[in-house]
């Protein structure tokens, strides 16, 4: 995918490519070059409407489809991802930055979800009772709602859609996806790739734009679910939003991640995970680190293993052999990211690693912050409540276990926190008492498996059904009770 100049047909509507409707157009750069991968006419509110009619259309002839019949189009996209990962991964490389190692882990994780949607047949599956009066029976079927949606970020632009897409459509409903506009390349060829499977027309469907094409998803009536991930504010609109117009709604959002590291822990270990879970993907995701917090003369040693294990990350452009970190997605989030540290350290806190000027091989300047540690940011500090969505990590201390449960608590996100220890008691103590959906013990700030829910608290989330697993099923599908009576004269007449 190199240097195009025509404009690229990034909206696919009814089993057709088609260009956006607007005049104007979004340049896709590579974030570590800026070299331009396409230019991209910008989707408006008409394309929206297209693409609900399509999917309508083609509800219900693919809602009649047996789930049997369903999976066979997802088998045959497994394994499409499968033979195309690397070209996948390279797409995800260039057009977001992060390092072809994490592009290819991350299409190997929504592949994880294609195969779990696999098992629709049982999955969607309801349940039933006879007699729960005399001669008279009940059951429960889970049936498709009809057209859906999902709003998805720059940071994951493979693995994310796929949180969603399958379990849509293995479930009998139509979809629409709406990935974000600095991102594209990725999702066009996910799409052709679900085209090359043979999916029925209408059955998926892309557009590709700004705030306009997701205010008419939220507004039109026949979209009857939404899913969205992005930052916490972006969230609460569209939760408020789609809500208010009848839909249902799942939206995860920010995060501000801790990891409680106790003197017992196997320091070495420690150092190794944290800095990977920090600072890989540049810190551009729901997951990274962002607070250690150390427990007793925990401090010192955690920092000093940190700072060693961080400093010797090569930063520069991903699709080079060697790089273990790649840009930011834009200049603009590391004037913002410089711009919260400044801030940080303003008010107190210290440097204990500092990356601020950039790459250490290979890439230009523009976009790169190479792994910066902070240490000593006290709780009033915004580095300790702001998602920083970079590779920022502040490290802190606390005298008890119990004083750094309280600090994480004090955080407005709850996405995912974890703890380092040999405690046994310790470890169970943080699991029942961290306010977080997500906990880690000794495996660091880990994404759940996909026939997990990927869970989120307070304002991380924004709903009631989480992504993936079971909660994709029930999410995707509404409950339908049959309660049936055949009174036995009846049947005399036959």
């Amino acid at each position: 995918m190199g240097q195009q100049t025509a404009s690229l047909e990034s909206n696919f509507i009814g089993g057709a490519w088609k260009h956006g409707s607007s005049s104007t157009e979004t340049n896709i750069q590579n974030p570590a070059t800026g070299e331009l991968l396409a230019r991209i006419p910008m989707a408006e509110e008409s394309d929206v409407h297209s693409a609900v009619e399509a999917a309508a259309k083609a509800f219900p002839d693919w809602r009649r489809t047996p789930p049997q019949d369903r999976i066979q189009y997802l088998f045959r996209y497994r394994t499409l991802l499968l033979d195309r990962i690397d070209d996948i991964a390279r797409a995800v490389t260039l057009e977001n930055g992060k390092t072809l190692a994490e592009a290819k882990a991350e299409v190997q994780r929504g592949i994880e979800n294609v195969e779990v949607a696999c098992g629709i047949p049982t999955l969607m599956q309801g349940y039933n009772l006879e007699d729960i009066a005399s001669g008279i029976d009940e059951i429960m079927i889970r049936q498709p709602l009809g057209v859906t949606a999902a709003i998805t970020p720059f940071n994951f632009p493979a693995m994310i859609p796929l949180w969603f897409l399958p379990y849509a459509i293995a479930t009998g409903n139509t979809f629409i996806l709406k990935p974000s506009e600095r991102v594209p390349l990725t999702a066009v060829l996910l799409i052709q790739l679900l085209q090359e499977a043979g999916l029925p027309p209408g059955v998926a469907n892309l557009v590709v734009g700004g705030k306009p094409v997701v205010d008419a998803l939220l507004h039109h009536p026949d979209v009857r679910a939404i899913s969205f991930v992005g930052s916490t504010p972006v969230a609460k609109y569209i939760y408020g939003e789609g809500s208010m117009h009848g839909k249902r709604v799942q939206c995860q959002g920010g995060a501000k991640n801790y990891v409680v590291v106790m003197p017992d822990a196997d320091l070495e270990m420690t150092a190794k995970i944290v800095s990977d879970s920090a600072f890989g993907c540049a810190g551009q995701r729901c997951l990274a680190v962002s607070v250690a917090v150390a427990v007793g003369d925990a401090k010192k040693k955690f920092t000093e293993a940190i700072v060693e294990r961080a400093s010797s990350i090569r930063t520069g452009n991903g699709l080079e052999q060697g790089v273990q970190m790649g840009p930011l997605i834009t200049s603009q989030s590391k004037s913002r990211i410089l711009k919260l540290v400044e801030q940080g350290l303003r008010q107190g806190g210290s440097v204990a690693l500092d990356g601020r000027k950039g790459v250490n091989g290979g890439g230009t300047q523009d976009n790169f912050i190479a792994p910066t540690i902070l240490t000593d940011i006290d709780a009033s500090n915004p580095l300790t409540s702001t998602e920083i969505f970079g590779p920022v990590l502040a490290v802190n201390g606390a005298n008890t276990l119990d004083d750094a449960i309280h600090a994480l608590s004090q955080s407005a996100f709850g996405n995912s926190s974890a703890i380092f220890t040999s405690s046994g008691a310790a470890a169970r103590k943080f699991r029942y008492e961290a306010p977080t959906g997500n906990i880690g013990v000794n495996i660091g700030v880990a994404a759940p498996m996909a026939y997990f829910p990927f869970s989120g608290w307070k304002d991380s989330f924004m709903g009631v059904l989480h992504g993936q697993g079971k909660d994709a099923i029930e999410f995707y599908t509404d409950k339908k009770v049959v309660i049936e009576r055949w009174p036995k004269e009846w049947s005399r007449k036959f």
